[in-house]
């Protein structure tokens, strides 16, 4: 079953979403060479109980952190540590969502430490605007795969490609709700998007093989062939104007 926000569950995940995106600009802004990952979930974490929100992920099927925190050829899910400390050159990819009086915002965005790398510049940029080309399809009428396909479409044309083991999802009373939203698939294909739908959107994008696989520790994805690897993420309502990013 695919639940359609009222306006007033709306109005809770605008704010839940808003805590969101406010907690992430502090971590980005942290995040710096010689600060450990795990200094940044300590500081996701302190912000929710200042804030009075829940982390999301924290416990989530037994996650350890706040923040999902993954650096360089991470897929998704790394797992914050006192011993992964960031250096000049890395990108880092940050997910993160809070619950708010029961409703929820995620979202996840990928930033250079340092100098960057062209190559990693171009993944990042590629990525963000790949999920931007998702969110534009977002409109009552059109289907869920119209998202995945305009991702799609747009990063594989530079040469890059779509991870298709982890895909975007709806969101609102539970951190995961219907319908799945992958980053892939054929146009005109899939659920029929309708005003009331809440979705979390977010291509990750390898610059390598779209093939990832899972560490040891159960969690953290990487790429099989380690290339560089890019996530952002936005929560995005459907409504009768059209596309309203809530995580902003």
């Amino acid at each position: 079953m695919v639940s359609l926000k009222s306006e007033r569950e709306l109005s809770m995940m605008r704010k839940a979403s808003s805590f969101v995106a406010r907690i992430l600009d502090e971590v980005v802004s942290m995040a710096e060479p010689g600060v450990s990952t795990l200094a940044l979930d300590q500081l996701a974490e302190r912000r929710c109980k200042e804030l009075g929100v829940i982390p999301a992920f924290k416990g989530y099927h037994g996650f350890p952190g706040c923040v999902c925190i993954s650096l360089n050829d991470e897929v998704v899910h790394g797992i914050p540590s006192a011993k992964r400390i960031l250096k000049d050159g890395d990108i880092v990819g940050l997910d993160f969502g809070v619950s708010f009086q029961g409703w929820y915002g995620d979202s996840a965005r990928t930033i250079g430490i340092g100098k960057i790398s062209k190559e990693a510049r171009q993944l990042m940029a590629v990525t963000q605007e790949g999920l931007k080309k998702g969110i534009e399809q977002c409109h009552e009428g059109k289907r869920v795969f119209d998202i995945g396909h305009a991702i799609q479409n747009y990063v594989e044309g530079f040469g890059y490609s779509v991870v298709r083991e982890f895909v975007g999802h709806g969101i609102g009373s539970a951190l995961h709700e219907e319908p799945q939203v992958p980053n892939f698939g054929p146009k005109g294909k899939g659920m029929v998007l309708k005003a009331g739908m809440v979705l979390a959107i977010e291509p990750m994008i390898n610059a390598g093989s779209f093939e990832v696989r899972v560490l040891s520790d159960g969690w953290t994805a990487v790429t099989a062939d380690h290339s560089l690897s890019a996530h952002f993420e936005h929560t995005v309502a459907i409504t009768p104007k059209g596309p309203e990013i809530l995580t902003i």
